[in-house]
């Protein structure tokens, strides 16, 4: 992959991660429940929706920031774009969709099949590889 186009992605994780990073504004103002806000059970009810809401959307971006991190180190070690099973290219149509792709179409397309026929494509994406190996 040309090194101008490694430097763009890379420009936009290091964006991408200080945004997720310092949007302190979810931490200060989404977080906070106000006594008005549990007047009856209605209201209770309402905010907790939206404050699981809230929480299961921070948990994405946790989860984004981590797969951005290891974009960034990807870059580092030159290894950027090249697919993690096969080592070959990753498309650059597909970079440009999911910038943090580590497999190249086939072997995703691989990875999906084996998921649907076996049981650890009902496992839950977000347990990671280590916790949901071991209760399994």
């Amino acid at each position: 992959m040309k090194k101008s186009v490694v430097n763009r992605f890379k420009k936009m994780f290091e964006s991408q991660k200080h945004n997720l990073l310092f949007n302190d504004r979810i931490l200060r103002e989404d977080f906070v429940v106000n006594s008005e806000d549990r007047l009856d059970e209605l209201d209770q009810a309402s905010t907790d929706a939206e404050q699981s809401m809230r929480m299961r959307l921070r948990n994405r971006e946790i989860l984004y920031l981590k797969k951005v991190d290891e974009a960034l180190e990807r870059i580092e070690e030159g290894t950027f774009g090249l697919c993690e099973n096969c080592e070959e290219d990753i498309e650059a149509r597909r970079l440009e969709v999911r910038p943090t792709a580590t497999l190249c179409i086939a072997c995703k397309e691989d990875e999906e099949r084996q998921e649907v026929l076996t049981a650890v494509g009902r496992q839950h994406k977000s347990l990671g590889e280590t916790f949901s190996r071991r209760w399994t």
